[in-house]
């Protein structure tokens, strides 16, 4: 996918990864390549959004992720960064946590970035239990993400439906923002932990065995729910065609055959197998302006959701739970056709001199003082994750009708060189809102032949699984 604007007008499929995997307080496994894909043979996602449930929150670890990344955050930046996504946001309740990556040519067309997150658990109290959601403007399509836990054991299935709807009503509540059933689409994903109801636990794991799933669906607590609760009836969820993700021995594909101690030091009953974790998804214009015939015209359908993959993957053994992926087909018609921002580096860039970055912004740009331009690598993390910036006023050495010019210093700039992009922060949009073509600065050659400094070194080494320039 290039760097070309978005035609209005012309549909857009944008391909999406969705992961939700309650870890059970377990570090990041070794290798993720087969739960995101990255051995897939397709084409390659265009997003990432990954839900996780029981992320490490003991008070040591969570004080310190809060001063920095968790390591979840920082395994998955490692994973992903080099293939030429970005972390666009996040959002952590204590053991609930919330990834978006993105490539890097949508950046400009997601805007209107906010996170949320909502208690359930104590009564409102405590965040063990909840919702944590981040929504955005994608292409000038409202999209909202949600990753819930919910609260366990066979009898909660009330509590669990009223804390679902106690949080599609508090998300945004207050704020200028639509409600999370006001988006055009709305990902509803997690542990939600919901289990088989009526029959005995030989009945289940018999039809498990024998892979006749279809036995147990009309027990699933969810899909029951999903007929009685008007709700629910609006959201669509793929066959469940895999194994109940939930209850295994860790480092392992067998259900839970360890004896349990209660409190009062009697065995419990193992756990039934139950379809736990789950992705759900809900259109907007389908609930609310379906046509009689069931048809929409093209211009009532600008955007549509379609499941290409909906799995388990049991080869993850580190928590109790298998992970659950869905990938999907967003296909849009563009309201937003052209980044607010346009900019690219003048001439070559060295390292031995001062350069200049153009740029040119739409008219109804709200551009502020605080604004600024980064130098990125191309394997950048997130939008901090910046070499060196100029602000645009400050730094700005020359306008015209037709764009700006702004200096960056050359002793900002590393001396050995490589490939590097830039992009432009808007400050009142809190966004990336234009970035450049990758190019290439040329090196200082006054230290070719000098020993480099170690941390100057390391920009010499390209990671060898970096996509070609087309992608970007």
């Amino acid at each position: 996918m290039g760097m070309e604007p978005a035609h209005r007008g012309a549909v857009r499929e944008l391909r999406l990864h969705l992961v939700t995997w309650n870890v059970g307080t377990a570090s990041p496994p070794p290798d993720v390549s087969s739960l995101l894909q990255l051995d897939s043979l397709g084409a390659t996602m265009d997003m990432y959004v990954i839900g996780l449930q029981e992320v490490n929150s003991k008070i040591t670890n969570f004080l310190s992720d809060l001063a920095f990344d968790d390591p979840w955050s920082i395994f998955l930046m490692t994973v992903l960064s080099p293939l030429g996504y970005i972390k666009l946001s996040s959002v952590r309740m204590q053991g609930l946590l919330l990834l978006i990556f993105v490539k890097h040519v949508h950046l400009p067309f997601i805007r209107d970035l906010h996170t949320q997150f909502t208690r359930t658990g104590l009564y409102g109290y405590w965040g063990n239990k909840g919702g944590v959601t981040i929504r955005m403007s994608l292409y000038g399509h409202t999209v909202c993400f949600m990753n819930c836990h919910l609260p366990a054991h066979m009898e909660n299935t009330e509590q669990r439906l009223d804390d679902f709807e106690k949080i599609l009503e508090m998300q945004f509540e207050g704020e200028n923002i639509p409600s999370a059933l006001e988006h055009d689409v709305l990902f509803w994903f997690g542990d939600l932990n919901f289990r088989i109801a009526d029959y005995g636990i030989h009945f289940v794991r018999e039809s498990i065995n024998n892979k006749r799933y279809n036995l147990l669906w009309e027990k699933d607590q969810l899909n029951m729910a999903k007929k009685k609760e008007a709700f629910l009836q609006e959201f669509i969820e793929g066959p469940l065609h895999f194994k109940p993700t939930y209850k295994f021995d860790l480092y392992s594909d067998v259900y839970d055959t360890r004896e349990q101690k209660s409190l009062f030091w009697f065995n419990e009953k193992r756990r039934k197998p139950a379809w736990t974790d789950r992705i759900l998804w809900r259109v907007k214009n389908l609930c609310q302006h379906a046509p009689k015939g069931g048809e929409f015209s093209e211009e009532q359908q600008t955007i549509s959701v379609t499941l290409n993959n909906y799995i388990s993957h049991m080869s993850y053994g580190i928590s109790d739970h298998k992970p659950v992926t869905g990938t999907f087909g967003l296909e849009l018609k563009p309201l937003v056709s052209e980044p607010l921002v346009t900019l690219s580096p003048e001439g070559e860039w060295s390292a031995e001199h001062d350069v200049l970055i153009n740029y040119s912004a739409v008219p109804e740009f709200p551009s502020s003082a605080w604004d600024w331009i980064g130098l990125f690598k191309v394997t950048f993390k997130h939008v901090n994750d910046y070499v060196t910036y100029s602000w645009v006023e400050d730094d700005e050495i020359s306008s015209n009708k037709d764009g700006k010019q702004v200096y960056m210093s050359a002793a900002e700039i590393p001396d050995v060189g490589g490939e590097f992009l830039l992009c432009y922060y808007s400050n009142n949009l809190q966004s990336v809102v234009g970035i450049s073509q990758p190019f290439q600065i040329q090196p200082n050659r006054t230290l070719i032949g000098k020993e480099l400094p170690q941390e100057e070194s390391s920009w010499m080494q390209r990671p060898d699984n970096l996509e070609s320039h087309d992608e970007f």
